[in-house]
């Protein structure tokens, strides 16, 4: 079977869930409060952080009581779009300023490298805002590796356990769902993924993971370790 689309995850996938919770959660977290006073205002933050207030029931005026309840969706690694797309706004300042580059496997950029050379159009869904996620990507251990991909995925298209997000992504990329391919290290999503009829590959990187995901634990998806093991 032909696979004429790669859609990757990035947290567990292309990089290391140490990164994401080490250093961008805390670097988010601290700067939630100064980021809210300097830009509350600006109708792009506004949106998200009204957003949050209709959700915790708090007049949108209480911006200390929005930012303890964002603080603590990140101390939970809630997937909230509102929360996300903040965090990315936050992000961009910290990448911009050379306080960090995003972490990305060695092999990683190499086989993106590969895959882009040989034709195959790649995208991104993550549960990261797209623009967080093009800040990851342009901001990497690697370089700018953005101009491999095609398009980026992130939650306004749906939960990345609903299987209706992955037919949507397709449609939106124009491929028939057998001929994408979903890497993941959450079976979960690779489940709704399959559901939808795309093909799977579960990364099962011992730095995340050191006990192995084997047998009835992958719930039958293809597993890797790293990149340089997948096999279109």
């Amino acid at each position: 079977m032909t696979v004429r689309a790669i859609l990757t995850d990035i947290e567990g996938t292309t990089s290391s869930i140490s990164f994401v919770k080490e250093v961008l959660f805390p670097y988010a977290r601290g700067a939630l409060p100064g980021f809210v006073r300097a830009h509350g205002q600006e109708p792009e933050v506004r949106r998200w952080l009204d957003a949050v207030a209709t959700e915790i029931a708090a007049s949108a005026c209480q911006d200390e009581v929005i930012v303890e309840a964002l603080q603590g969706w990140i101390d939970q690694d809630r997937k909230h779009t509102a929360l996300k797309a903040l965090q990315g706004m936050i992000w961009d300042s910290g990448y911009r300023n050379g306080d960090y580059t995003a972490h990305l496997y060695p092999e990683v950029a190499a086989v993106l490298r590969g895959w882009h050379a040989a034709g195959i159009p790649l995208y991104v869904y993550s549960s990261g805002s797209v623009p967080a996620q093009k800040l990851f990507f342009g901001f990497s251990d690697a370089g700018d590796l953005n101009g491999l991909f095609s398009g980026n995925f992130d939650t306004e298209i749906g939960g990345k356990r609903e299987a209706g997000s992955y037919a949507r992504i397709a449609a939106a990329i124009g491929a028939a769902p057998r001929d994408i391919l979903f890497l993941s290290d959450i079976v979960e999503e690779l489940d709704a993924a399959r559901e939808a009829g795309l093909r799977t590959v579960l990364l099962d990187r011992r730095d995340d993971y050191p006990m192995p995901r084997t047998g009835d634990a992958t719930h039958g998806h293809a597993r890797v370790e790293d990149f340089s093991q997948i096999v279109l």
